[in-house]
């Protein structure tokens, strides 16, 4: 059977630089920096100061307040993005309902509802418990109320892989399409974690940075990074089958031509000591394109501010592209907005599909002095016009998932 092909005809995002696609992306080019002193939570309560909030959000200027009430802030998040990508990709969902599904990926899903209904629980019982606890947290809620208020019939699922949730949806959302269940996708990832119970939990695993400067706190790859800042909101994509996206005349993006997942086998948390598991994923991808390693010359890394990812991610890039590496420009988004957890895959293919659209990639800011072991070309420099036909995306969480996904140019014949 033949493999279709798939393409990109829509985007929406929330972003701690941007509410919107346009917004983010030129926020990313200009090396805006969107961590800030925290404010939803009590700053003194946590040894972790910083966060990467929206700004200037507001779910009821989308939806009713009544049914906002209904759901969880994750869900509100992938919402709104599903909204912008359907509207960007000029959709009408309900003429084709039965074609078109969705798959959203979030990490830990309505754990801030988690932690309100638990509280309610312990302190007034069990008849007090809100009777919308349980479809307000599960994690394919997200997927479930896009489909609801989309009208999307169409094949319905959700990834739950920790901080590669977003990018393993839009790879299993391609491959629903190549193999013919569907003709369009909305995918993606969302994720709401600024939570006490969240915050808690990364703080005590000592995941999160401790520096209280918001200035350098997210700096991916730098001698002096401590851990990653948590971010918040969702990255969406309308992926199509590329004669379903011609035959209506879409504006297309970019072809999502390679898909790869790998697991660690290894550590809970910690990455394998080789980069193995991410190389492996890469390679996987690279190959799904039916491309040589040579091809790619963009890399959107995962790129956490950790002190293991960050040298373990460099080393897997090595493993796969040799001597290659020289003439690849490689980046983290996280250095502005901060790590979305299972939101950053769907911010992220975004981010890499405009670099495919203008030629240009975005900086990696905060980055002075590379520590040992990350000696690849980061973009340190400021936004800078690239040459770009293939870029690869990364994503690694928790529990040994790697996923890589491979992003090629569009150019109308």
């Amino acid at each position: 059977m033949t493999r279709k092909r798939v393409v990109v005809t829509g985007m929406g995002a929330l972003t701690p630089i941007g509410n919107d696609v346009d917004t983010f992306w030129n926020a990313l080019k200009a090396g805006e920096n969107g961590i800030r002193p925290m404010e939803r939570l009590d700053i003194d309560e946590y040894p972790t100061k910083v966060t990467g909030e929206l700004q200037g959000f507001d779910i009821t200027e989308f939806i009713e307040a009544k049914e906002a009430r209904k759901m969880d802030r994750f869900v509100h998040y992938s919402l709104v993005a599903s909204m912008e990508a359907v509207k960007d990709a000029g959709l009408d969902v309900k003429s084709n309902a039965e074609r078109t599904g969705v798959w959203i990926g979030s990490g830990i899903g309505g754990v801030e509802t988690i932690e309100k209904q638990a509280k309610i629980y312990f302190e007034r019982g069990h008849r007090r418990v809100s009777p919308f606890f349980i479809p307000m947290m599960i994690p394919n809620m997200a997927s479930g109320q896009v489909s609801i208020y989309t009208g999307a019939k169409g094949p319905n699922n959700c990834s739950v892989t920790a901080c590669a949730s977003g990018t393993n949806a839009i790879g299993e959302a391609l491959r629903v399409i190549e193999r013919g269940d569907a003709d369009v996708m909305i995918a993606g990832g969302a994720e709401a974690p600024i939570t006490n119970l969240a915050f808690a939990g990364f703080c005590a695993n000592k995941a999160m940075s401790t520096n209280h400067d918001p200035n350098t706190a997210s700096r991916p790859f730098d001698e002096g990074r401590d851990g990653f800042v948590m971010g918040e909101g969702a990255g969406i994509l309308v992926l199509e089958e590329y004669d379903h996206a011609i035959a209506r005349g879409a504006k297309i993006y970019a072809e999502v031509s390679g898909y790869g997942l790998t697991a660690d086998a290894y550590h809970i948390t910690a990455p394998d000591p080789d980069g193995d598991g991410g190389a492996r994923a890469m390679a996987m991808a690279i190959q799904d394109a039916n491309i040589e390693p040579t091809a790619v010359q963009y890399i959107n890394a995962h790129g956490t501010s950790t002190p293991m990812n960050d040298v373990l991610e460099t080393k897997a890039i090595h493993t796969v592209f040799g001597e290659h590496v020289a003439k690849l420009a490689v980046n983290s988004t996280k250095s502005m907005i901060g790590h979305l957890l299972g939101g950053a895959g769907g911010v992220e293919a975004i981010a890499t599909i405009k670099s495919l659209q203008e030629q240009t990639v975005h900086p990696t800011i905060h980055l002075e002095q590379p520590s040992e072991g990350c000696n690849l070309d980061y973009v340190r420099e400021g936004s800078r016009a690239w040459d770009v036909e293939y870029a690869v995306s990364n994503s690694l969480g928790f529990g040994g998932h790697n996923a890589s996904l491979v992003f090629k140019r569009y150019q109308e014949a």
